[in-house]
């Protein structure tokens, strides 16, 4: 069996080990949440997606009918109507986390 002396050494030991490891630890990366500036251009993306994916398709149906600017203007502007309707669904979903994450701090503080 062991000895108490022996325990208590490798209890040191174990916490050497421990304490070694997490000063070896990476920090937490600082970009892990989004800055404004990010979620801004999130959203700009999404609008000029929706309207380049509108007018390609538009352009394309124009050609292959050979309609020139009927399909492409009511394309782009569906495209249009996609791209806002995306970026509010994100500007929603940013807005909900950051109550969640006020909530949460809200709730740690009581």
């Amino acid at each position: 069996m062991t000895d108490p002396d022996q325990k208590q050494r490798m209890q040191q030991l174990e916490d050497k080990i421990e304490a070694a490891k997490q000063a070896q630890a990476p920090a937490p990366r600082a970009d892990e949440h989004y800055s404004q500036a990010q979620l801004a251009w999130r959203m700009v993306i999404e609008l000029v997606a929706g309207l380049g994916i509108g007018f390609g398709i538009g352009y394309g149906l124009d050609v292959l009918f050979g309609t020139l600017p009927i399909f492409m203007v009511l394309f782009t502007m569906l495209g249009l109507a996609a791209g806002v309707k995306t970026m509010l669904r994100s500007a929603q979903e940013i807005q909900e986390k950051k109550l969640a994450d006020e909530a949460e701090k809200r709730d740690e503080g009581a």
